[in-house]
């Protein structure tokens, strides 16, 4: 267990806010976090597990013991007629072993390529991207009580998976209750990919890539070329600009509701859902609003991407957090639906 005092967290963070941890644990193993929770000092105080930092804003510098995600390994723990078992550290790059898996002929997180982050993080959020969430790949992951320093097992069902939500973004609101918000450390995820692969072809600029390449059977090593391409074009680069990806997640409403912002915005982008509910494009709304190239002080929204808030140069949280709730209320005043963020404001 390595510890460090008034540690630079700018580098931790994909939006390259300057801060600082007060104390700084860096977690490799089961065994550390035991130690951690077994010390008299640390074991008591408040904690905040950091992954890869690409979905937190922070407003200052953290007081509570900042636990560093650096469990790696990634391995095929099975194979059977329908599907692989693969396993990975929490520490690992998400899209590191979405390129792993396709390397060894594990077919099926393609469409979830270059999505920032840990392995750890992606249960956390259910990350999701062109048709596929980390629910529909998940088979069992490994997390560590914080307070207790023992390890335990979720299955998908008891992850609670919703649209970018988890038992593990809930806090217990009474003794007994589920919620693992700031309980837990998850410390190796288990994915199952199944077999046959069959192609998510089910967003539009999957498909206007399949007719430009003049492809009739995709595989997912195109899938995968092709999404990269897409993101790309779109997203900017944490390393060349800093940004926590998608800042907003997109809102549902009812069809009813839609009908209503249809009549009076006939260009509104949406999204039938399985459960009846339609998805609204948060980005479209925003973009609506006239927000995209707009700044507040150095947080401005991206001028390709209007669902992406960036730092134009020396951004602080505070300035992050004035310009989303700016965007809250311009689109709350024209729709009258509320943006929710996705990133974890610290």
């Amino acid at each position: 267990m390595l510890i460090e005092k008034n540690a630079p967290l700018r580098d931790y963070n994909t939006f390259g806010i300057v801060a600082k941890a007060q104390t700084l644990v860096r977690i490799t193993s089961e065994a550390d976090l035991a130690q951690l929770c077994a010390d008299p000092v640390l074991g008591p105080q408040p904690k905040f597990v950091l992954g890869g930092g690409s979905n937190v804003v922070l407003t200052g510098d953290v007081r509570p013991v900042v636990l560093k995600v650096e469990v790696m390994g990634k391995r095929l723990l099975a194979e059977t007629d329908k599907a692989w078992i693969v396993e990975a550290g929490g520490g690992e790059s998400w899209h590191g072993l979405v390129q792993w898996t396709l390397a060894q002929g594990y077919p099926g997180l393609e469409n979830m390529a270059l999505i920032p982050g840990t392995v750890g993080a992606a249960p956390v959020q259910n990350i999701g991207a062109y048709g596929v969430e980390l629910q529909d790949r998940f088979e069992s992951l490994d997390a560590v009580d914080l307070s207790t320093g023992q390890s335990f097992t979720l299955d998908a069902a008891q992850c609670a998976f919703g649209y970018r939500d988890s038992v593990f973004k809930h806090l217990a609101a009474q003794p007994g209750d589920f919620g693992l918000s700031g309980r837990a450390l998850i410390t190796r995820v288990r994915l199952r990919l199944p077999k046959p692969w069959k192609p998510e072809m089910g967003y539009l600029d999957l498909e206007r890539k399949r007719q430009e390449r003049n492809v009739d059977v995709p595989t997912p090593l195109h899938i995968y070329e092709w999404i990269c391409e897409i993101r790309r074009s779109k997203l900017p680069d944490p390393a060349v600009i800093g940004n926590a990806g998608s800042f907003f997640k997109n809102p549902t409403v009812s069809p009813e509701q839609c009908a209503d912002i249809i009549a009076r915005e006939p260009r509104i982008v949406h999204y039938p859902m399985a459960d009846g509910s339609i998805k609204l494009a948060a980005g479209w709304l925003i973009d609506a609003c006239g927000w995209k190239g707009k700044s507040i002080g150095n947080a401005g929204v991206y001028d390709k991407q209007a669902l992406v808030l960036v730092n134009r140069g020396g951004v602080t949280g505070g300035e992050v957090v004035t310009l989303a709730r700016a965007i809250q209320t311009s689109v709350y005043e024209r729709f009258g639906i509320r943006l929710e963020p996705e990133p974890v404001v610290i």
